[in-house]
């Protein structure tokens, strides 16, 4: 089934070959092999999940089942059966690092040799902390879909056999022509072909992909006999985004959740990835609001990390690192400063005091934060 994050959830029909070609992809790009200890922290029902759990079935290693993620369990499991692989979501990452630090633990268990994260790019600050967390693993990131069996582009992000971040969202973009936009999710595993539709004056378009790795059809929605083979077919993924002249898939953002504001296109993803760049917020929600004059306002929710704080002043002067102190303006400014277009800055801040919803498996339910600031009238400074 899909995640559903911005509809009814739908039933995907996969084949055992789709499953069949995407682990071996997995064994080849992860290195997964039966010497590895594989703890199973995303769910089975969840396409990674089970996913991983056949890579690792054929590749002969071992696995470790938890009947639900939690950071304690997961930590305790770790230690005592010498974990080498996992797989997590950026919110599992977190909660796993939150409760390192909550123990004083400055480093994790030197057996964890792969951690591969999915469901959502990984920010600056949190892989610093999962390899100061896990030094000897090699940290990939995948992005994919249930539709595609899984992942479609894999990025190393760290590699303690070279000793340094190898690619992370815009870490290479000073090497090409035009700064790209969005964040760099990888290149494509050796038997998926991805593609860019749309217009010729612009590069930006939506992400298309086809190969074995594609699903069957939808529960209720089975092809017919007359329909073209799956190999033959393209698969609109609802994403936007481009390839630079390296390869490289960067991810703008998705269609369905894209905000319209005075006539410009604006990707919540581009504007969340610039916000969590700031070294007081732990998380960050971007959204459109209706209104009058530019049709939707980009407005942003925000999390603040432990010992800033929020102020109503509209003061343009500098803020001291020391203060730890926290406005629209601030906020603004910084992104001016991050080179982020004018239309795309958020005209207003929320701030969040409880963790922004989540599905199951970690996925952000952007829909439930709309509707619950659909209820709220005033907006700057809000307190939700």
């Amino acid at each position: 089934m899909t995640i559903g994050t911005t509809g009814r959830p739908k039933g995907v029909t996969l084949s055992h070959s789709a499953l069949v070609v995407q682990s071996l992809a997995k064994i080849a790009i992860v290195g997964y092999g039966e010497d590895d200890v594989y703890l199973h922290t995303a769910p089975l029902c969840h396409i990674g999940g089970i996913s991983s759990a056949l890579a690792m079935l054929m590749a002969g290693g071992r696995h470790i089942l938890l009947p639900k993620f939690e950071a304690k369990l997961a930590v305790e499991s770790i230690d005592q059966h010498s974990v080498t692989s996992l797989i997590t979501v950026p919110a599992m990452m977190t909660d796993l690092i939150s409760f390192y630090k909550t123990k004083h633990i400055s480093v994790g268990s030197k057996s964890v040799k792969k951690v591969l994260n999915g469901a959502g790019g990984l920010s600056s600050s949190l892989i610093k902390n999962v390899i100061e967390i896990f030094p000897r693993a090699k940290l990939l990131s995948a992005y994919g879909m249930t539709e595609a069996c899984s992942s479609l582009t894999f990025m190393t992000l760290y590699d303690p056999a070279r000793e340094s971040c190898i690619q992370h969202s815009y870490a290479n973009s000073s090497n090409l022509a035009h700064k790209p936009d969005g964040i760099c999710v990888g290149k494509p595993a050796p038997h998926i072909e991805i593609r860019i539709a749309g217009d010729d004056s612009s590069c930006i378009g939506r992400i298309l992909t086809r190969g074995p790795h594609l699903m069957l059809g939808y529960w209720d929605q089975m092809p017919s006999n007359n329909s073209s083979p799956v190999d033959e077919c393209w698969l609109d993924t609802g994403d936007i985004g481009h390839i630079d002249d390296c390869g490289n898939i960067w991810l703008v953002g998705r269609l369905k959740g894209r905000i319209k504001s005075g006539g410009e296109n604006v990707y919540p993803e581009e504007v969340e990835a610039v916000l969590l760049q700031h070294p007081g917020i732990s998380a960050s929600v971007v959204i459109g609001l209706p209104d009058s004059r530019l049709t939707e306002m980009v407005v942003a929710c925000i999390r603040m990390k432990d010992n800033w704080q929020w102020t109503d002043s509209s003061s343009n002067h500098p803020v001291n690192k020391n203060e730890h102190c926290l406005s629209s303006t601030v906020l603004q400014n910084f992104c001016r400063a991050k080179d982020l277009t004018g239309f795309k800055i958020p005209k207003k801040f929320v701030v969040w005091k409880n963790q922004f919803p989540m599905t199951t498996t970690g996925k952000l339910r952007r829909d439930q934060v709309r509707a619950e600031l659909m209820s709220f009238r005033q907006l700057a400074p809000s307190r939700l």
